[in-house]
């Protein structure tokens, strides 16, 4: 199973991104998609997550300003980002937990992928 982030970029303060994530590959299912962030110096987060019954989470620090929405057609998960801060400058890191075939088993898989740098600056 690939993961494949995109939507990064450089925005000023309350500007908006949109942050997409498909998964590839020999999926079973998919029990949740989300996102976490790394800054410079600090440890990886959760931002958002969102469960295959559409049940979300959110880390304080961005609820109201943050949407994670899923296409289960696409297995996409999108973060919509608005109101951007410089704190919330980080590389955003796409997470799957999923059940994926292997030869004639089927198995669960937690997997990530390569990370998408957004910077927030004036």
């Amino acid at each position: 199973v690939q993961l494949q982030a995109s939507g990064g970029g450089l925005v000023q303060p309350g500007g908006s991104l949109r942050l997409s994530c498909v998964a590839s590959g020999s999926i079973v299912s998919i029990n949740q998609m989300g996102w976490y962030r790394q800054a410079p110096g600090k440890e990886r987060e959760l931002v958002a997550i969102i469960r295959s019954g559409g049940r979300r989470t959110y880390a304080d620090s961005v609820k109201g300003r943050f949407t994670i929405s899923r296409d289960n057609s696409k297995n996409t998960a999108y973060l919509q980002m608005n109101n951007l801060k410089p704190a919330d400058t980080a590389v955003y890191h796409c997470n799957v937990i999923a059940v994926v075939a292997v030869e004639s088993e089927v198995e669960p898989l937690d997997t990530w992928g390569q990370g998408t740098l957004v910077t927030v600056s004036s």
